[in-house]
């Protein structure tokens, strides 16, 4: 392995970092308002057994403790040394650190460098990673450990910060102080900002987090995507281990991109790569902080969503005629489905409702206001009795009530112990909401959503990990040996033709449009004389990859005669080198693709095909490899699904044929490995009869080589 390149460090350093009992503190100082003066308060809170040693030249002692000159007097090595010095001493202070053996260290500092090429966040990583060392940071903020009673961490935080099922891995330490100060019910197993993570990764803290006695759920917040294969098995251990993980990635666009490369000293994640490695372990990704919030108190509540029925989704009740409509409005635009419920429900709600309402989900329940708290906890209970409904919603306006009346308070906390599907309270106005009585309902383990748009989005996460979260991993199939060493030979030796790309794809079993490569007229119109008019003509000159920008593309050839004008005109303009097609049905075009992610291996991408590929980036993206639920999964994603069950008088497509074409170049990819340099599908054309390619660019490595059995 090359210098600068070692892999983490080991887990018992890792463990000995975050469940310390021997640790020092290097800048403690007595000065209040200080950072070393912090940092001494903090970690003494600790509810752990700690032998603390401070360290500060310029103090004998610091808040009733003694205080050394120099880490080098610490007697023995230590597990976790809290560095809270400057930039300018962090190299030589974690490399006494180092020298003495000590376990693992927390950078705070932000490691700004003088200049470009300084390399001071190497040398430190190099320096910990010599030493077998964990390192936490730079530019972070701590940990918490709540299970093992440490707080390490240079900031005034909670305390003590509540015990919960959350695992909290933070790469901004702003986000992380907020997470940890909302007035939510979220407790946590441990909590970490892991800043620039010169050594130590979110995948370490998940794997360790997953070890944690109480870690039933994971929340993620990243700028970048570090160590990508050890997070990919961490997410698969979660996936296996039933613990929901909730993320939020951040520098998806390129503003975002330009921000988080100049913060954190690493280039962000494509979103692409962050949509397959999710999709493929059932992450739950939210888009802001509120949205993860509202998730994260949902699920921290315990109850999970079962799989629903046909026609299941969930059910709200309001006390608002108006409301009910926005958030059936809302509703729609984040793609959240209501429950038909069935006439026995509608029958029984009936009976609670006052002349004029209709028994409806969403239900507006307000009348007259008589016997409230009887007829909101009815309907609560009578709606989460319905097999169809998933979860419950009382959506009102969790306002202060001047009168002092506790008729929803109550209502809910009726119905929340009366049954044992999901149930919340979600609030349309959350600078509205009354503390007081929110505190009243989480503390009855009532989960209290604080916005229309993000508490709908947060059941949607609810019932949809309901649905899938126990869909297994797709099995790897046995390769094709003899198909396998074929094509990588081909492709070790230069960029594929036209002709030879398809027929690698017909290797795999995609469909696809007959076609003849040519380079002359009299091999063209032998060609079209074997194919049979209607045909198309296409430039195969090396070097062109999008035919229709250069006009290399002849649609509709009918006869010899015009074949053979078309092919003139094109040798003349582009080169001789040209295709001879089949001309295929019209129908929907797709486009499929493969590209390789460091660490990760092969996403398979489906999208809009034809011109429409670079124009309106409807596109889904899967981790390889991929069976046909994951497949179909991904067709549903995309903005045009509808065009594929037909609108306006055109027939469907054939679905199952388009689900098959994306698992075999899942496939295909799988078994080329890293031989496959690049694949682009497109278009693949769907209709009635089937999913056909029409073309495709295959570009290998010159280096391919078959993969080991």
């Amino acid at each position: 392995m090359t210098k600068g390149a070692r892999g983490p460090a080991p887990p018992d350093a890792l463990v000995s970092m975050l469940e310390a009992r021997t640790v020092a503190l290097v800048g403690a100082s007595p000065r209040e308002g200080s950072f070393g003066h912090r940092l001494v308060t903090e970690v003494s809170k600790s509810t752990a057994p700690l032998d603390i040693h401070l360290v500060n030249p310029r103090y004998d002692e610091v808040l009733g403790r003694r205080c050394v000159a120099s880490l080098d007097e610490v007697p023995a090595p230590v597990d976790l040394v809290l560095l809270g010095v400057p930039d300018a001493a962090l190299e030589t202070e974690l490399g006494r650190a180092a020298a003495r053996g000590d376990a693992g260290a927390v950078i705070f500092g932000s490691v700004h460098v003088p200049f470009p090429g300084d390399g001071l966040r190497a040398r430190l990583a190099e320096l910990a990673r010599d030493a077998g060392m964990a390192l936490c940071g730079g530019g972070c903020m701590g940990f918490v450990n709540v299970v093992h009673g440490l707080r390490a961490v240079g900031y005034v935080e909670p305390d003590p910060l509540p015990a919960g099922p959350v695992a909290l891995v933070s790469h901004s330490g702003s986000a992380f102080s907020a997470l940890l100060r909302t007035n939510r019910r979220i407790g946590f197993t441990l909590a970490v900002s892991s800043g620039q993570e010169l050594v130590t990764t979110a995948a370490d803290y998940l794997h360790y987090a997953l070890d944690l006695p109480g870690t039933g759920l994971v929340a993620l917040l990243l700028e970048t995507l570090r160590a990508p294969d050890a997070l990919r098995a961490a997410l698969a251990r979660a996936a296996e281990q039933d613990v929901a993980v909730v993320a939020l990635t951040v520098g998806g666009s390129p503003t975002g991109r330009r921000m988080v490369s100049a913060h954190s000293g690493a280039l962000a994640g494509d979103d692409g790569v962050w949509e397959a490695l999710f999709d493929a372990f059932g992450v739950v990704r939210v888009s802001d902080l509120d949205e993860m919030l509202d998730t994260l108190e949902l699920f921290s509540a315990g109850r999970r969503a079962t799989p629903r029925p046909s026609g299941g989704g969930i059910a709200t009740v309001h006390d608002s005629g108006a409301e009910r409509a926005l958030v059936a409005d809302v509703a729609g635009d984040v793609g959240v489905a209501f429950a038909e419920i069935s006439e026995p429900t509608r029958t029984r709600l009936a009976g609670l409702l006052d002349p004029g309402l209709e028994a409806t989900n969403p239900l507006d329940l307000w009348g007259t206001g008589d016997n409230a708290r009887e007829v909101f906890a009815g309907a609560l209970t009578t709606l989460a009795g319905d097999d169809a409904v998933a979860a419950v919603a009382l959506c009102v306006d969790l306002v202060t009530e001047y009168d002092g009346d506790e008729s929803y308070l109550e209502a809910v906390l009726d119905a929340y112990s009366a049954v044992s599907k999901p149930m919340a309270v979600m609030s349309n106005v959350r600078s509205a909401i009354d503390q007081s009585v929110a505190g009243r309902l989480r503390a009855a383990g009532v989960p209290v959503l604080e916005g229309t748009r993000t508490g709908l989005l947060a059941l949607r996460h609810l019932l949809d990990h309901g649905d899938g979260a126990r869909l297994p991993a797709p099995r790897r199939t046995s390769p094709d040996r003899l198909r396998q060493a074929r094509w990588m030979r081909r492709l070790g030796t230069g960029p594929l033709g036209g002709a030879e790309a398809l027929a690698l794809l017909g290797d795999y079993g995609i469909a696809t449009a007959r076609v003849q490569s040519v380079a002359s007229r009299s091999e063209a119109l032998e060609a079209g004389a074997s194919i049979g008019y209607r045909i198309v003509l296409k430039t195969d000159e090396a070097g062109i990859d999008h035919k229709s920008d250069v006009g290399g593309v002849v649609l509709g050839i009918e006869d010899a005669e015009g074949l053979a004008r078309s092919y003139d005109t094109l040798a003349e303009r582009l080169g001789p080198r040209a295709l001879v097609c089949e001309s295929v049905p019209p129908g929907v075009e797709l486009a499929l693709g493969v590209v390789r992610a460091p660490g990760l291996g092969a996403l398979v991408v489906v999208g809009a095909g034809g011109v429409l590929a670079e124009l309106i980036g409807d596109r889904a993206v899967g981790l390889a490899p991929l069976d046909a639920v994951r497949a179909r999964a991904m067709l549903d994603r995309l903005a045009l699904r509808p065009l594929l069950d037909g609108v306006r008088g055109a027939p469907p497509c054939d679905l199952d044929a388009a689900v098959r074409a994306v698992v075999a170049v899942s496939e295909l990819a799988a078994e080329l490995g890293d031989g496959l340099e690049a694949l682009d599908v497109n278009p693949v054309v769907c209709g009635p009869g089937g999913a056909v390619a029409v073309d495709a660019l295959i570009v290998g490595c010159t280096d391919a080589v078959p993969s080991p059995s």
